[in-house]
């Protein structure tokens, strides 16, 4: 522990999606002048704004400024571009880099977990080559198939990644069916890079329900059918990992006319409320997160005077 209070302090925000992260992170940028690392998987696309709840920036000088404070990993690459974990992990090393040259603090905000342990915990990576005969087998196979053999094979991987992704369920399957373990559990941690306040925020079941209706919502008032058509009529297939996130490949079957824009909308709020589940029982399992019910900002602005002592 004294190692870690020797080493540059980071603040991390995490919580389920729609939890008021991005605010709450702007805030605390402005009074404690801080610089911002998006640990959204989904945020880091260009012309994917309205589905991911990407906060409205603008692009100066070769950075993406919200409300003046400046954001990395953000707006930065196109729908067609491959990002995974390792790529964030070094992109992210990078930036917290120069946000400490600056003489700034650190803040990373997301809810993706993983994106966050990479940091935290300095995991190791573990890499395999896709292999393309097994998923050629694997993407012949159906969804549901594909999970049952994840959840047989690796359990772990299966509560951690989006299951109705087929991407990510093809990718688990094949790390485990390679290597024969857990890719959850292939991950080592290393020695840790930087002393973290880790602050998570919390709602309540039925509020945080709510509060992720409201915002689908307004993303629908924000034209977000227009824009996943608009990413179609661009060429961005319904395949890449991309137009596989949530917000996005719900319309697909709306496009095909099989469903109304109204289920669509209920399809969209049920898939992140599971999602959100999701996100609040991997988060949960980290004891070094300091929780605020109900967006308590004055306590996270009290955390956070008392870390940076």
């Amino acid at each position: 522990m004294n190692i870690e209070k020797k080493l540059p302090k980071v603040v991390a925000i995490i919580g389920p999606t729609a939890s008021g992260k991005t605010g709450l992170a702007i805030s605390l940028a402005k009074e404690f002048a801080g610089e911002i690392v998006n640990a959204d998987s989904r945020q880091v696309y260009k012309k994917m704004d309205i589905g991911t709840a990407k906060p409205e920036g603008v692009w100066r000088d070769g950075e993406y400024l919200v409300e003046g404070v400046p954001h990395y990993l953000m707006d930065i690459i196109d729908p067609d571009q491959e990002f995974n974990l390792s790529h964030f992990k070094a992109e992210a090393i990078k930036a917290i880099g120069i946000i400490l040259k600056k003489g700034k603090l650190p803040i990373v905000v997301g809810g993706t977990g993983l994106y966050f342990w990479s940091l935290i915990d300095n995991l190791d990576i573990p890499h395999f080559a896709p292999n393309p005969e097994l998923r050629k087998q694997l993407e012949s196979e159906s969804l549901d198939k594909l999970v049952k053999m994840l959840k047989e094979k690796d359990l772990e991987t299966a509560e951690a990644i989006d299951l109705k992704n087929p991407r990510r369920v093809i990718r688990a399957l094949e790390v485990v069916i390679q290597s024969g373990e857990s890719f959850v559990a292939l991950r080592k941690k290393g020695q840790p890079l930087y002393n973290t306040l880790q602050i998570g925020l919390y709602w309540e079941k039925e509020k945080l329900k709510e509060r992720i209706g409201s915002r689908v919502e307004t993303q629908i008032r924000d034209r977000l059918k227009e824009e996943v058509e608009t990413l179609l009529k661009a060429g961005y297939d319904w395949s890449l990992p991309s137009m596989s996130s949530i917000g996005y490949r719900e319309f697909k079957d709306f496009f095909d006319n099989k469903i109304t824009l109204s289920q669509t909308i209920d399809i969209i709020i049920k898939d992140t409320v599971q999602y959100a589940k999701r996100q609040m029982t991997w988060f949960k399992r980290d004891e070094r997160i300091k929780w605020l019910k109900n967006g308590e900002h004055a306590l996270a602005r009290e955390l956070l005077r008392e870390f940076l002592k």
